[in-house]
């Protein structure tokens, strides 16, 4: 799933090896995502962005990176589901659950439903935890709970909606 992270699992890799995504054509200087490696079985964030991808195992040679392995990768559209109550009383816990790609910056939160999609406001990130306690807003009101991917190439994106009422 696009912006999902990828775990790798990696034995006997060189000293100094980076893993990459980057698109089949592009040169090996060029990618999307680029991780040293620090253990032997690391995750790396895919694209947001649905695609054919190459993940790329490179070394340094000549202060240029050269392509030891590369293996193709595809992402499918990314999706989300949102779990809430519709009704809420002001400053009160909203229990809330959010399941989507998980990337590590992806975001469940409250905000007014005509805030853009960087808007600020009680969240919480599904990658540490799929399941949280938000704060309601003490204005009443309608507000909107929001999944929202952060990923390469995907950057603030909306993948679900659910409207809460705060009363």
């Amino acid at each position: 799933m696009a912006g999902a992270p990828l775990g790798v699992f990696l034995s006997n890799a060189p000293q100094g090896a980076r893993l990459a995504i980057a698109r089949p054509d592009d040169p090996a200087d060029k990618a999307i995502v680029v991780i040293e490696l620090k253990n032997t079985v690391p995750a790396l964030p895919t694209p947001g962005a649905v695609g054919t991808y190459e993940l790329r195992l490179t070394v340094e040679k000549d202060d240029a990176p050269v392509i030891l392995l590369r293996q193709p990768l595809a992402t499918t559209e990314p999706s989300a589901t949102l779990a809430a109550p519709e009704r809420i009383s002001r400053g009160q816990g909203l229990p809330v659950r959010g399941i989507g790609p998980n990337g590590e910056q992806d975001r469940v939160m409250l905000v007014k439903p005509d805030a853009p999609a960087d808007a600020e406001g009680p969240r919480f990130f599904p990658a540490e935890n799929v399941e949280a306690m938000l704060e309601a807003p003490d204005q009443p009101g309608v507000y909107e709970l929001r999944y929202v991917l952060h990923a390469p190439l995907a950057e603030h994106r909306i993948l679900a909606r659910r409207p809460v009422r705060v009363e």
